[in-house]
């Protein structure tokens, strides 16, 4: 993977800190039983799938009927798309990702003998599979710090702190990388979605009660007299 340069308008060690910081303040955020990437990598994979454009309240609801009704990849594979939907109805574009999650389990059986592929290639030929999916099965399937998951709070926080100039996720993503140390990168996700529900809000940001917004680009455009 090719990593930009550190971004010449912040300094890694503000980045450190500012990590170190989000860091204590949510310290179970990458053991949170409410977030959604959390099992196996068959799981991890299909709940992911789902989760795009939605809440992980609303994923975590159908994980169970969708999994007991469907535990493999084979058995998924062969169901009929209406049975799915029927599932995972209350879910945003519930018709397209019923289409992905079915043709994801066809994937698996033809191409990878019914496993899920612990590469990023071989992630991305999936249906259904982009970047920050394939980024979340790596890690919180089989443990590999491969990249960054730039979702929609990774995005914002990117952007407003001051990490990132750009609006590309790819983009953000290689900054995020060259910001951060590779070993970071797994649970930098789950940091900074936390931040961004609990405080930095995509309509209203929390600023005043924010414990790094002395670091950050946004407070301090916002805050200048």
């Amino acid at each position: 993977v090719r990593i930009r340069p550190t971004p010449s308008f912040m300094k890694k060690q503000d980045a450190a800190r500012i990590y170190s910081i989000l860091r204590k303040q949510y310290p179970h955020a990458r053991e949170s039983p409410t977030t959604v990437c959390r099992g196996t990598p068959f799981e991890v994979l299909i709940l992911t799938i789902l989760s795009a454009q939605t809440t992980d309240r609303a994923v975590i609801l159908v994980k169970e009927p969708l999994f007991s009704a469907y535990p493999t990849p084979e058995a998924l594979s062969r169901a009929v798309t209406s049975d799915i939907e029927s599932i995972i109805h209350s879910l945003g574009f519930y018709h397209a990702k019923a289409q992905h999650i079915i043709a994801a389990a066809k994937v698996l059986i033809s191409d990878f003998g019914g496993e899920v592929p612990d590469t990023m290639e071989e992630l991305l030929s999936i249906p259904g599979v982009g970047r920050k999916t394939a980024n979340i099965v790596l890690y919180h399937g089989f443990g590999k710090n491969h990249g960054i998951a730039v979702d929609t709070h990774v995005r914002r926080l990117a952007q407003r702190i001051g990490f990132s100039d750009t609006d590309d996720v790819t983009e953000i993503e290689h900054d995020l990388m060259a910001l951060f140390p590779k070993k970071e990168w797994g649970d930098l996700t789950d940091v900074f979605i936390a931040h961004g529900r609990a405080c930095c809000t995509a309509k209203k940001p929390q600023c005043p009660s924010c414990r790094i917004r002395t670091f950050c680009r946004y407070y301090r455009t916002h805050t200048e007299n």
